[in-house]
């Protein structure tokens, strides 16, 4: 296998030139971030009674550990541990990008071709990846653990939470290789590796919001992201649960370089079927062509939200009975407007995620356009009497119909599981569904940055599509934590989104938004007819 590894070193010393901004920017934000945690979690929660009111409270709220995770420990690291429970998969998301970015795009726009004309084995592009990939998430998990131990953390348990955030950024890194090998295009990769970390999060989600013990706990075993939190830190820490993580990581690398070895270059295992020698009249225009490109995602992503749109209206029945069972929550959202508040807030919080989770198909949806530029196949489209804008518009059609179609799915998957489940359907359905449509201006905003990233700065269009939604994410789960200004918060447009159902409707955010989201599509859609075509 030598020879199909040869040049791997110097294509290593090409992904750190390439990333040489961007890769140590994500590893020292994502390893200093916790810094910061501990350091304000301290100050929310001074005195052993307050972490214990805090775990007796909403650290075994099933809103909080369906969104974060378990709670282990009511010590300051355990505290922290908890909160930091979405932090991974920001970093297994970066994992995701950077492999396929530097494989299957690698391939899609013809660079992977010249590189084979070169002294350069078949497996080494692929190897370089994983290698920096992996790497970057270890040196991540080093700098953590000095970071935390720095901050007055016992050393062990700082390794572990660091250890956690390795865990997923390494075994999505691993799946995000075979993604590239199976699928034909770059995008389809990111899709479908994508989609597993958010059936990995749904698993790690439905077997941890009932609390420890529940019946439905071992769900959270099936899931890589669940293995991470179950790790334990500041709890009589498991390390034994790396094994199986360094096992499926092995196996996945192992599948990708055979699965390399057993196809072509730029080709992918799922071959398309051959297509029927005519085309059909949909396809006598773009928005045809469009729906041809998307449907087959969009459906995925209709169906996927479906799904954890019901998850959360089936626990949040559960919500109300853990609710009765535990006194001292009970008094607590009693104070606050008893059960249904603690409902209400439990779907908000579920409805706040479909909104981040969309975005990333709406931010997918949106770069299609640039893929259609890079592989010339927009090209020969555009040749005919087809007009840039309305070329565009086509596939920016499903980019904000096709998130509005998946929000609705999540919102009436909700609302009519949680309207059986209490029996009253026609009051909670038209309300968790408001809850779910609400966060429309917030993704289709995420979708006009891409837009206009595409129309302004091609070949960046990619860089910053995903980089905002890291951002919004960071910010709006993690950034009151972290003590960052109002005004760094506002940055984010989901913080602007009405907390629904139970929370007060503010009509101007959504309006303002909507008008952005317009601007910005206006301003790429100017771009793009005005600029010369960018490979």
């Amino acid at each position: 296998m030598s020879g199909t590894l040869a040049g791997t070193g110097k294509l290593i010393r090409l992904v750190l030139r390439r990333d040489r901004i961007l890769l140590p920017l994500w590893v020292l934000w994502m390893s200093l971030a916790p810094v910061n945690f501990v350091s304000m979690t301290e100050e929310l929660f001074p005195t052993a009674a307050d972490r214990q009111e805090y775990a007796a409270t909403s650290g075994s709220d099933p809103a909080f550990l369906a969104l974060f995770g378990p709670l282990h420990n009511d010590s300051l690291g355990g505290i922290v541990t908890q909160r930091l429970g979405l932090v991974p998969l920001i970093v297994a998301l970066i994992s995701i990008l950077t492999v396929i970015r530097h494989t299957r795009t690698e391939e899609e726009n013809g660079r992977r071709e010249l590189l084979g004309a070169t002294v350069v084995g078949r497996h080494a592009p692929l190897a370089a990846a994983l290698t920096v990939t992996l790497a970057a998430n270890l040196v991540l998990a080093l700098i953590m653990t000095a970071g935390l131990s720095g901050s007055g953390q016992p050393g062990g348990a700082s390794f572990a939470v660091a250890m956690q955030f390795a865990v997923c950024g390494c075994v999505f890194a691993a799946v995000a290789a075979v993604a590239a090998q199976v699928t034909v295009g770059a995008g389809a990769a990111r899709g479908l590796a994508i989609g597993a970390l958010g059936a990995a999060y749904l698993l790690r989600l439905a077997g941890d919001a009932g609390g420890e013990g529940n019946a439905l706990a071992w769900l959270s075993w099936l899931s890589p992201v669940g293995w991470a939190q179950q790790l334990r830190p500041f709890a009589d820490e498991r390390w034994w649960v790396l094994l199986p993580a360094a096992a499926l990581t092995a196996l996945l690398v192992a599948a990708a370089f055979r699965l390399s070895a057993r196809r072509d270059l730029g080709a992918g295992l799922l071959v398309a079927r051959p297509g029927p020698g005519t085309a059909a009249p949909s396809l006598s225009g773009p928005f045809g062509l469009a729906w041809r490109v998307h449907r087959g995602m969009l459906l995925a992503w209709v169906a996927g939200l479906a799904v954890l749109g019901a998850v959360f209206g089936g626990l949040a029945q559960g919500v109300g009975d853990a609710l009765r069972d535990n006194d001292d929550l009970k008094d607590a959202f009693t104070r606050l407007g008893g059960e249904a508040t603690l409902v209400d807030t439990f779907i908000a919080s579920g409805m706040s995620i479909v909104g981040l989770v969309v975005s990333g198909y709406a931010v997918l949806t949106t770069l299609r356009l640039r893929a259609e530029e890079e592989n010339l196949r927009a090209e020969h489209v555009l040749t005919g009497p087809v007009p840039r804008v309305r070329w565009a518009a086509g596939h920016l059609l499903f980019a904000f119909l096709g998130t509005a179609a998946a929000v609705a799915a999540a919102g009436l998957a909700a609302g009519l599981v949680h309207g059986l489940n209490s029996g009253d359907l026609g009051r909670e359905l038209p309300r968790i569904l408001g809850g779910a449509l609400v966060q429309l201006p917030a993704a289709w905003t995420l979708a006009a940055i891409t837009v206009a990233a595409f129309g302004l700065l091609p070949r960046l269009s990619a860089a910053v599509g995903w980089g905002a939604l890291v951002v919004f994410l960071f910010l709006g789960q993690f950034g009151a934590l972290m003590g960052l200004s109002q005004r760094a918060l506002d940055l984010s447009p989901f913080t602007h989104i009405p907390k629904l159902p139970g929370g007060d409707v503010s009509v101007a955010p959504l309006v303002w938004l909507t008008a952005l989201t317009a601007a910005l599509v206006a301003l790429g859609l100017a771009g793009f007819r005005r600029r010369d075509y960018t490979v």
